[in-house]
């Protein structure tokens, strides 16, 4: 690709980002009735005012609008990440045990109040961003909370890493899944991954020895317990020992973690470090390459005990493959990578994208259609991962051009 080519990607995502993303969330988003942000819109449309309102939800619209504004200046999006903000330290944050309540009624109230890791750790990364954008020292003072929530109470000091998910008061869960589609195990690498983002992002605004080793710690838990190197894949569920008898690999997630993992070695500054992740970045992205269609995207997941197949392109998946694969052209210089970034990105514009209804459909099924069952916006269906991709090559095709 030329110079130019990268140019006119740039181009595209920031008018992705500014003419169709952001303006969805901050039109129809917003809750005029009980404040903050409704809780789901259908993948047809639909405004649903009896959801449930998620704590991923507003911690992901909290990191979206302020690093939007951080990097772009717009005062509406400061005033949507300011509201983002309200209703995390006003509405979610648990103000007797600490912590962040899963969900809260439409109303406001607390629904759901167990504690999920992951969800804190999505509140840290939002309020960090919030704090590196306007130097709110508030934002600052919560995300350290949070950060010592996580690590009194879920940090496993015998076998390392961190336990899943607690009762409103910190007492054990018998039932610790984020979701219904994960295995009911005590230690995952999705919420380790979603550790070890919100760290990174909180050392950039709070540089202490403490956080230094909590974040090298993370990155070696990946290198040495998560990784399977005789794959290059990521395992995916373990118990108290790091013992996994699961199989399925989650393309998604590799290639997510493969830039990540360099991120939070980047930001610690240490040369020698950088190089270790850099080799081990190449190999999870290669392995991701599995899933990766030359015109049609990454795929799902697989089982590799089975060889089933979960061939949808889901929509986050799409945007991490292309955050994913740039990262790597930039640390090997290989043209493979950028090529898949930019095909990937060519495969989003034609069938990911809504195009009459605004945002991006779910996935597109296997068999081609684009899927109107699953939400729009929801728990799970937020703003973070198309928009940070918008946002990272935005931010890193500048900072080529000034080099």
């Amino acid at each position: 690709m030329t110079t130019d080519a990268i140019m006119k990607m740039k181009d595209g995502m920031l008018r992705e980002l500014t003419g169709n993303i952001l303006p969805f969330w901050m039109k129809k988003m917003e809750d005029r009735t009980h404040g903050g942000f409704l809780g789901r819109i259908s993948g047809k449309g639909e405004m649903d005012t009896d959801a449930p309102k998620g704590a991923i939800l507003n911690a992901r619209i909290l990191w979206t609008f302020s690093a939007a504004y951080r990097i772009l200046g717009k005062p509406e999006y400061l005033e949507t990440a300011t509201r983002a903000k309200r209703e995390i330290i006003d509405r979610f944050y648990d103000k007797k045990f600490g912590g962040v309540w899963w969900s809260l009624t439409p109303e406001g109230q607390p629904a759901d109040r167990k504690k999920q890791i992951y969800a804190l750790g999505f509140a840290i990364y939002g309020l960090s961003e919030y704090c590196m954008a306007t130097g709110d020292a508030e934002a600052l003072q919560y995300a350290v909370r949070l950060f010592r929530d996580i690590e009194q109470h879920s940090f496993d000091p015998v076998g390392n890493g961190y336990f899943e998910a607690f009762a409103e008061d910190w007492s054990p869960l018998k039932d610790m899944r984020l979701s219904e589609k994960d295995a009911n195990e005590c230690k995952t690498m999705n919420t380790h991954l979603h550790i070890l983002e919100p760290y990174t992002n909180l050392y950039r605004v709070w540089k202490t020895p403490e956080l230094e080793e909590r974040l090298r710690n993370l990155i070696s838990l990946f290198t040495d317990r998560i990784l399977d190197r005789n794959t290059g894949h990521l395992r995916l569920f373990f118990n108290e020992k790091w013992e996994s008898s699961h199989y399925i690999i989650s393309y998604g997630h590799d290639i997510e973690a493969s830039w990540l993992l360099y991120e939070a070695a980047d930001v610690l500054g240490d040369k020698s470090l950088l190089e270790d992740i850099a080799t081990v970045v190449a190999s999870v992205a290669d392995a991701a390459a599995e899933g990766f269609l030359p015109d049609a995207g990454m795929i799902y997941e697989s089982d590799s005990s089975t060889g089933a197949v979960d061939a949808d392109r889901h929509w986050w998946v799409q945007a991490e493959t292309v955050v994913g694969y740039f990262n790597l052209w930039q640390i090997t210089g290989s043209e493979e990578a950028l090529d898949k970034a930019h095909r990937c990105w060519e495969f989003i514009k034609r069938h990911i994208i809504d195009k009459a209804g605004g945002e991006w459909f779910w996935s597109l099924r296997s068999d081609g259609s684009a899927n109107t069952d699953d939400d729009k916006a929801g728990f799970w269906k937020c703003p973070y991962h198309n928009g940070r991709m918008c946002m990272e090559i935005i931010e890193r095709t500048e900072k080529i051009l000034a080099e």
